[in-house]
């Protein structure tokens, strides 16, 4: 598994998302999908304190081999009704105590703001964490939904103090908004980018087809987006990429793992998984580097 950086972490370049440890899965099914990460070179782990029993489930079926991975949890997105979330200074530290006890570690290698709180200036929020890094609480810092804007003004913010190192935003094949001014604007600050929903919510599976009826517990037929998503447009697109990745003994899930990977801002993909053979596919997508000329042709069967 190839790694890159994230500030002064070594990441591998397809991550594990946790949402569904704490959203969908049951909690014996955990520990099968943690030991496949690992066994695949996988060593950054991605939840969030709002996932439900997510920081909880990731501590147990880690026990001893914390030390093996790259943590990253998130704070700020409402958790319960208790808890509503925000980045005052007081509810970071609040936050921050809550996710080293449910993770069972006594630091968080990447600490991220899960969306902008336009209530709190986020001077106040950096001056914060910037203590907690000073505590060794924290390694490095990251955000997570934010604007090129935003991500400027955080810059000019931090100071002399810590800076975000990262920022995770959705980004696919499907969903390239970030292309205009988010990623050039990374490239200028040097932040890493770590795309998430990388599968637009499994159109890139190639387990949709033009016509047919939606699989059974699939997100889109969760969300009810199938009018929204399953339209004659998309398939143009899914039916292109796909005829492109089997010229070149390729997967169309594979495809999108390696386009993004293509983009030198583009750290690690977050990549849910809910099985072991969903791991060890995703980590298989990893291998396939593009060339710029290939992410280039790839890019104009999408445009």
């Amino acid at each position: 598994m190839r790694q890159r950086k994230i500030g002064s972490l070594s990441v591998s370049v397809i991550g594990l998302g946790t949402n569904n440890f704490g959203f969908t899965m049951a909690e014996d099914a955990v520990l099968p999908v943690v030991d496949a990460a690992l066994e695949s070179g996988i060593n950054f782990f991605d939840t969030a304190d709002s996932y439900l029993t997510s920081e909880e489930r990731c501590k147990s079926a880690l026990g001893s081999r914390r030390d093996d991975i790259v943590l990253a949890t998130k704070f700020g997105s409402r958790v319960n009704e208790e808890i509503p979330g925000g980045a005052s200074a007081a509810y970071v530290r609040q936050a921050v105590e809550r996710s080293l006890r449910q993770l069972g570690t006594d630091r968080i290698d990447l600490y991220q703001l899960h969306r902008p709180d336009e209530t709190v200036p986020i001077a106040e929020t950096l001056g914060v964490l910037n203590e907690l890094v000073d505590e060794g609480k924290i390694i490095e810092i990251g955000c997570s939904n934010f604007s090129a804007a935003q991500l400027r003004e955080a810059e000019v913010a931090a100071g002399a103090g810590a800076k975000f190192v990262s920022v995770q935003n959705q980004y696919s094949l499907l969903e390239r908004a970030d292309e205009a001014e988010v990623l050039p604007t990374c490239a200028d600050l040097g932040l890493a980018y770590l795309p998430f929903f990388p599968l637009a919510s499994g159109l890139l599976t190639g387990k949709y087809r033009r016509g047919a009826a939606v699989p059974s517990g699939t997100r889109v037929e969760k969300w009810a987006m199938a009018e929204r998503v399953l339209t004659d447009a998309n398939f143009d697109i899914l039916e292109r990429l796909e005829a492109w990745a089997r010229e070149r003994n390729h997967t169309l899930l594979e495809l999108a793992f390696a386009w993004l990977l293509a983009t030198p801002e583009v750290a690690s993909v977050i990549a849910g998984a809910t099985s072991p053979d969903q791991i060890r596919t995703n980590a298989a997508a990893g291998t396939w580097e593009l060339t710029s000329d290939e992410a280039d042709e790839v890019r104009r069967l999408v445009s």
